[in-house]
């Protein structure tokens, strides 16, 4: 599953596999609990999450792992330590076992892009 046509994020977590759903329905629990008045919509096919009609989080089941979109290049830049040596793209952090998905770094990260507005990339 790399791009859904699920019109809401309930439609979007009955669509991925067995084995990814129990994780990225935790990982919505977490983005709905820290990103508080932000808009939790489907756009590109994933969950993701708006401020003011901006995106700023988002994530996904890609074919080989389960993608963390981070859209704050000042965010990415503060937990620049912490994120050195993980597997990343420009704007997302890439877990390839469910298992491996690191809720305590997701948290902080999340916390950190509800603090503030800020550009994004």
């Amino acid at each position: 599953m790399v791009q859904s046509s699920a019109q809401n994020v309930d439609a979007y977590l009955a669509e991925v596999p067995d084995g990814r759903r129990d994780v990225l329905a935790r990982l919505r629990e977490l983005c709905r609990a820290e990103l508080r008045g932000f808009d939790e919509v489907m756009a590109y096919g994933m969950p993701v999450y708006e401020r003011g009609g901006v995106a700023e989080v988002a994530f996904a089941s890609q074919k080989q792992y389960i993608s963390f979109y981070l859209m704050r290049g000042d965010v990415r830049d503060a937990f620049a330590e912490r994120l050195a040596g993980r597997d990343m793209g420009k704007g997302c952090l890439r877990f390839r076992k469910p298992e491996g998905v690191d809720f305590v770094l997701l948290r902080e990260l999340l916390r950190a892009v509800a603090a503030a507005p800020g550009a994004v990339c």
